[in-house]
């Protein structure tokens, strides 16, 4: 064989070799699907299957009750009623001249009663208006009187009195019921009686007076210890 013969039948080099590989298209190769993170809420609040009920149910919390009250509904508390009932005739400020100046205080009058024949009345003075409430309060506790009336709780007869500048006069009436005004009025509403008509003889219009000469006209009916 000939030295030309030899060379047309050399193999191929690197460069004339076919790549199959190279030729062909590649594969795409899908990535895995992930599931997408849910979005965040703007104001930082906890999904709806997470939050209590609302409503006046109560919540986990142990409020229960309507308006968030705790251990659920209030008792029916009930205020006691008190033994006497009392009004105030006069309330004014008072005031003292010292030697370093003046001094202001409080002088209260109140008459008080049960509306079944017990009344009384008291005078105080305080630095302050609802000590000096008190203080009238228990001076009128102490200077009660109880009456005896009638079976229509009134007065038995005409009884007339005076106290400094007041006068009054008081007698019984039928199917009029109680004929009066002012600190008369007050005095006997609240020592219980009905069917009387008050008259003041004077023209004083001073109801600490006034309350006072009622006082001293019914204690002609005050039973005696």
């Amino acid at each position: 064989m000939t030295e030309e013969q030899q060379n047309t039948q050399t193999p191929a080099t690197e460069e004339t070799k076919a790549t199959p590989d190279a030729a062909a298209p590649e594969k795409k190769v899908d990535a895995p699907q992930t599931e997408a993170p849910a979005a965040p809420t703007t104001d930082g609040a906890k999904p709806a299957g997470d939050r209590p009920p609302r409503g006046r149910g109560g919540d986990r919390r142990g409020r229960g009750g309507p308006r968030g009250r705790r251990g659920g509904r209030r008792k029916n508390f009930r205020r006691e009623k008190p033994e006497f009932e009392q009004k105030i005739v006069s309330l004014r400020r008072v005031t003292r001249v010292m030697a370093g100046g003046r001094r202001f205080s409080f002088s209260a009058a109140v008459v008080i009663g049960d509306k079944k024949g017990r009344v009384g009345f008291g005078l105080a003075k305080a630095n302050d208006t609802s000590a000096a409430i008190d203080k009238a309060v228990r001076i009128a506790k102490k200077d009660m009187i109880t009456l005896k009336l009638t079976d229509k709780n009134s007065i038995p007869y005409d009884v007339q009195a005076k106290y400094k500048s007041s006068e009054v006069l008081l007698r019984p009436v039928r199917g009029k019921g109680l004929a009066a005004g002012g600190g008369v009025r007050t005095v006997l509403e609240l020592a219980g009686v009905d069917e009387v008509g008050g008259k003041l003889l004077s023209r004083s219009k001073n109801n600490i007076n006034n309350a006072r000469v009622t006082i001293e006209a019914l204690r002609n009916f005050a039973v005696t210890k």
